[in-house]
């Protein structure tokens, strides 16, 4: 990653449209003249920095970095952290309790009052100039508060420092970013010269041993397994709910008992590798062993973090690591952590463009075999916008169950929408017109309901096993034979919902998969 400010300024103006935030001309007028004072994020900055003497622009390029300035309802992230500054409370990093002794502000307000957060924020950034020894005019240079950004990211060396450059990248092409109140929050670009003290993001010698394009920073051993247990088959796509350096540091954090093998930057798809290809990262409980955890900067509800950038990043790195284990380019070997089973994470959540990824990798997004149309080894929510052979199984399902969508084409429009809560309504689901498992499971379901068990076959076995690879959220081979393997399921399926397990699939049995159950 370059260092220099310039290099910074020519590499990121493309990235940061890709962000929404306009590039601007660097015309030294300074940030405060953009600024409407009259809308609340804008005033909570000012007052912060005024009351803290940090830079303004600073301040708001570290709340940008952090969160894009979505403060997430008070929600926490991975590590975490609270609010637009992602005000942290962890055994290791503490800038929550930090910003609460130094302004006097209660935990409950620095987590889910903005103007407080940001006022928190403000205050530990000062106490760590302050740290580091900066007068009253060092802190009016911007230059002079790199080491105290780089110390904000709770990380340490080069992903701190990386944390850094990143801050600065926004000083120097300036933004104008939209809050999810409609804000606009601007920061003008302008020449900067961060006095990095040391600090560097591109040592040469600290590089991936797997992946020669990524970074290293070696997780914490408390955080990850030395070797596998079984053969590595898949690629899990993972959201950090968090930035970028946090995850890194969070990764690197003994406490925290989770990591992934890659961690993709959201602003130029910057790689850092953090488990080796072979050994086990803690990221997918039931697939550890097995895959390989490709962690993105961002959040699941915030479309703004998927970059072309880390889309392009991120797709040549599965796709190398696809060719180098062998492992098929398709969305039953390249998943999301929402499809593994016995999981209860939403990542990467429905903003993450599937078809298009899987265009840039190389493969095919039918979600599994997809031989006949409607069998998958596993089955992923469906809404508004999708698209794709899972698309096709839903709308072809949908017309043999009577709820017309009009022509088959993979596409999830209005007619496709409309036909799925009509479905839900009469099944007694909750009409919201998505396909999740509940509706998946009452679909792939629906028709006669004769008693079938070990040792059936044909079509209607067929038919239980994809009802049950949706209702147990794992796979369940379709093969239209109803040997040991599915006599087990229809057990589990039947013990989890309250059934007699007898192994049995009767009119109870299918009475609960037809309702969604």
């Amino acid at each position: 990653m370059p260092t220099r400010a310039a290099a910074h300024t020519r590499a990121r103006a493309t990235v940061l449209a890709a962000l929404t935030a306009t590039v601007l001309a660097a015309t030294g007028t300074p940030a405060l003249a953009s600024t409407d004072t009259g809308r609340p994020m804008n005033r909570a900055f000012e007052q912060a920095a005024e009351t803290y003497d940090v830079p303004r622009d600073l301040l708001a390029a570290v709340g940008y970095g952090e969160t894009r300035l979505d403060g997430h309802s008070g929600r926490p992230s991975q590590a975490n952290g609270f609010g637009v500054m992602h005000l942290v409370s962890n055994p290791t990093h503490r800038t929550l309790e930090q910003a609460a002794g130094l302004t006097g502000k209660p935990l409950a307000e620095l987590r889910g009052d903005t103007p407080a957060n940001i006022l928190g924020g403000a205050a530990v950034l000062r106490g760590y100039a302050d740290k580091l020894g900066l007068d009253a005019g060092d802190r009016d240079d911007l230059g002079a508060w790199y080491p105290a950004v780089a110390r904000y990211s709770g990380a340490d060396g080069q992903a701190a420092a990386l944390y850094a450059d990143t801050v600065y990248t926004f000083l120097a092409d300036g933004l104008d970013a939209v809050t999810p109140d409609g804000e606009h929050v601007s920061v003008t670009g302008r020449p900067v010269s961060p006095h990095k003290d040391g600090l560097t993001a591109t040592d040469a010698s600290v590089r991936s041993a797997d992946y020669p394009s990524a970074l290293w920073a070696a997780a914490d051993p408390n955080n990850f397994a030395t070797g596998r247990s079984a053969t590595i088959d898949k690629v899990v796509i993972h959201v950090t709910q968090g930035s970028y350096a946090g995850t890194i540091s969070w990764f690197q954090d003994p406490v925290s008992e989770v990591s992934s093998h890659y961690v993709v930057r959201s602003s130029d798809g910057q790689i850092t590798q953090m488990v080796r290809d072979s050994d086990t990262a803690y990221h997918a409980r039931s697939a550890n062993a097995s895959s390989l955890g490709i962690e993105h900067e961002g959040f699941v509800d915030d479309p703004s973090w998927f970059t072309d950038s880390m889309y392009r990043s991120s797709a040549a790195l599965t796709a190398y690591l696809c060719d180098r284990y062998d492992i098929p380019k398709d969305r039953a070997h390249i998943m999301g952590h929402v499809d593994v089973p016995g999981n209860d994470h939403t990542d990467p959540g429905p903003y993450w463009d599937w078809n298009r990824y899987m265009e840039l990798v190389g493969g095919s997004n039918d979600g599994g075999t997809g031989a006949d149309g409607l069998s998958f080894t596993a089955y992923a929510t469906q809404r508004s916008g999708s698209t794709g052979a899972q698309v096709r199984a839903v709308q072809t399902l949908l017309n043999a169950q009577k709820y017309p969508v009009g022509e088959v084409d993979g596409s999830f429009g209005p007619a496709t929408e409309g036909a799925v809560k009509k479905f839900q309504t009469a099944r007694g689901l909750d009409s919201d017109g998505v396909v999740g498992a509940k509706t998946w499971t009452a679909l792939l379901s629906a028709g006669t309901t004769p008693e079938i068990a070990e040792g059936a076959s044909g079509d209607t076995v067929k038919r239980l096993q994809r009802a049950l690879t949706a209702a147990l959220g794992s796979t369940v081979g379709v093969d239209g034979s109803f040997g040991p393997g599915t006599a087990t399921a229809v057990r589990s399926y039947q013990t989890s919902r309250g059934l007699k397990a007898d192994g049995i699939v009767g009119p109870g049995t299918w009475g609960a998969l037809q309702a969604g159950s």
